[in-house]
């Protein structure tokens, strides 16, 4: 079984965006192989963002009956409601990463999902979120594996920052001095 992708909003919109053609050939590449491989995941926050900017946003934008083909197509995808479990993981998230609420929200979703990858253009290529590896879907290959990503090991420096030592103040410097 191949490895779950879990699509975000701005993926979806592209495959539909006119205005940026080499984009909307490869986010259809994408969800094309995904719907394949029966490996796409996404969630109703998802679905309803996408709703939203299909109608509304995008120029020239879907009349309401075509978006809702599209976001009845991806319920497909059995996309989990937004339940306590989802909440709670957002919660965890945003607190451990420094995230967005709604950037919470997305990982944690693809957590719950047990998804390898997230595909998204809006949070950082590269990066990780416990088993989750955000990959953009316009710098990767259709081809790979989207979880197939090696971050190069920061080398820890060997010698002191230059500048001048911070000093501590004068009371916690009393205090260390009366310790025995």
């Amino acid at each position: 079984m191949p490895a779950m992708t879990f699509v975000d909003t701005n993926v979806f919109v592209y495959a539909r965006d006119v205005a940026h053609p080499q984009k909307q050939a490869i986010a259809g590449e994408w969800l094309l192989r995904l719907w394949r491989e029966q490996s796409g995941r996404t969630s109703m926050q998802v679905l309803s963002e996408l709703y939203l900017t299909l109608t509304r946003k995008l120029r020239p934008g879907l009349c309401v009956d075509e978006a809702w083909e599209d976001i009845e197509a991806l319920m497909a995808w059995d996309s989990p409601s937004v339940d306590c479990d989802v909440i709670r993981r957002a919660h965890e998230t945003e607190k451990r990463y420094r995230l967005s609420w709604w950037d919470s929200m997305i990982v944690a979703a693809a957590q719950l999902q047990e998804c390898d990858t997230l595909l998204s253009e809006d949070l950082q290529d590269g990066m990780r979120f416990g088993q989750v590896t955000v990959r953009s879907p316009f710098k990767l290959d259709v081809g790979e594996t989207p979880a197939a990503y090696h971050v190069q090991p920061v080398i820890a420096q060997r010698h002191r920052p230059r500048g001048r030592p911070r000093q501590q103040p004068m009371g916690k410097l009393a205090t260390d001095r009366q310790s025995p």
